[in-house]
């Protein structure tokens, strides 16, 4: 039930910054080129809203398998081998994004200590960049629910999209679909 609640979260932060950072895109191009005025704030708010879509959507491409795998090397071992390879490199994603959480508490403190705004919002830099602990803690929880359905032996490897095979089967579809018309 809670994990069914962050998905939906999850993907309504996705879909809201989406929808947002677009339309900002949109008004502003249209301000500066058709009426020759903007938004100061625009851009940095851009940037921030891109920077939490991204890593939103890391953590969201790892629930779906939609990261591509660089996993050829991996394919050539039995099933145990392919757990193994996969266990080891999620302990090491965890230690990594452990490591990014543990740097970001340390800089939002500092932040947070010293007062400063960003330059063009007056919102304070420590709450902008919050989402650093939160996207990383976002990656974390993906990243163990993978390991526990490796050690559980639900999973032999990561979830990745298979653009080739995809490919072929996106040709195969055209090429049956031409041979019946």
């Amino acid at each position: 039930m809670f994990m069914r609640i962050v998905n939906r979260a999850e993907e309504a932060i996705i879909c809201i910054l989406l929808v947002l950072t677009t339309l900002l895109v949109f008004v502003d191009v249209v301000m500066r080129f058709g009426f020759n005025t903007g938004f100061m704030w625009s851009q940095e708010l851009t940037l921030h809203m891109s920077a939490w879509f991204v890593l939103f959507g890391a953590s969201y491409g790892l629930k779906v398998g939609s990261h591509i795998g660089m996993d050829a090397f991996v394919k050539l071992f039995s099933r145990g081998g392919r757990r193994l390879l996969t266990g080891i490199a999620s302990i090491l994603a965890i230690v990594y994004c452990s490591l990014i959480l543990y740097g970001s508490w340390i800089y939002l403190k500092k932040m947070k200590m010293i007062g400063i705004t960003l330059e063009d919002l007056p919102i304070p830099t420590w709450l902008a960049h919050g989402l650093l602990l939160v996207g990383f803690i976002f990656l974390t929880v993906r990243l163990l629910i993978i390991l526990w359905s490796i050690i559980t032996d639900k999973a032999d490897g990561f979830k990745h999209a298979d653009e080739a095979k995809e490919s072929m089967e996106l040709a195969e579809e055209i090429t049956k679909g031409e041979e019946s018309s």
